[in-house]
């Protein structure tokens, strides 16, 4: 049964009208991307999808998020994303990484291993940047720096603090804390929506 909140007012995104040739956006993601609690079309990746219908920047969503999925999980997931030949990865990853203490240099590794086999794909990457509570100490601050040093390095399209605004604030999250709520959803979307454009917009 799906927990979605009794006022949400977000459409279905299967009501929209994709062109047959505008690229194609896989996102690959954990349990924020997979919208853990909330039906398919409240989670950020369906929101941004109308958001840019309505922008007249349409595109064919392909979310292959998955709850629990590490940066590892995503890097083994990565050659079956590609065969959908996407035009864009969104690599929304690494979260989970964080909360369970792994190592940085294996998470960065990860996001890297994943950005290499995308771009040999001729994807556009769009990296989210992910924080993780700052009770995790200094490693909390390092694990926060990865994906802006990643981005600067590698020159890539980059969100940064992907959840702010949202992660940490309980009227944004369910009862768990963790996963945000439709409301939460669609704020991250709009977080993310000037970036995803750009790159849309390039392909």
């Amino acid at each position: 049964m799906m927990d979605a909140p009794s006022n949400d007012t977000t459409v279905a995104t299967d009501e929209l009208v994709i062109p047959e040739d505008a690229p194609t956006v896989v996102f690959l993601g954990d349990s924020i991307g997979a919208g853990l609690h909330l039906a398919e079309h409240q989670a950020f990746p369906a929101v941004l999808q109308r958001m840019l219908f309505e922008d007249d920047h349409p595109f064919h969503l392909i979310n292959a998020s998955e709850s629990g999925r590490t940066s590892s999980g995503g890097v083994t997931a990565m050659p079956w994303v590609l065969r959908s030949k996407p035009d864009v990865v969104v690599i929304e990853l690494g979260g989970n990484d964080g909360l369970r203490g792994i190592q940085l240099e294996d998470t960065e590794a990860n996001l890297r291993a994943m950005i290499e086999m995308a771009r040999a794909a001729d994807a556009t990457v769009l990296l989210l940047g992910v924080q993780i509570p700052q009770n995790y100490g200094d490693y909390a601050v390092q694990f926060g720096a990865l994906y802006p040093n990643l981005a600067q390095e590698l020159d890539l399209a980059f969100v940064p603090e992907f959840l702010r605004e949202v992660g940490g604030v309980p009227e944004m999250n369910l009862e768990d804390g963790l996963h945000p709520t439709a409301e939460g959803h669609e704020h991250l979307a709009r977080n993310v929506v000037s970036g995803l454009r750009s790159v849309v917009r390039a392909r």
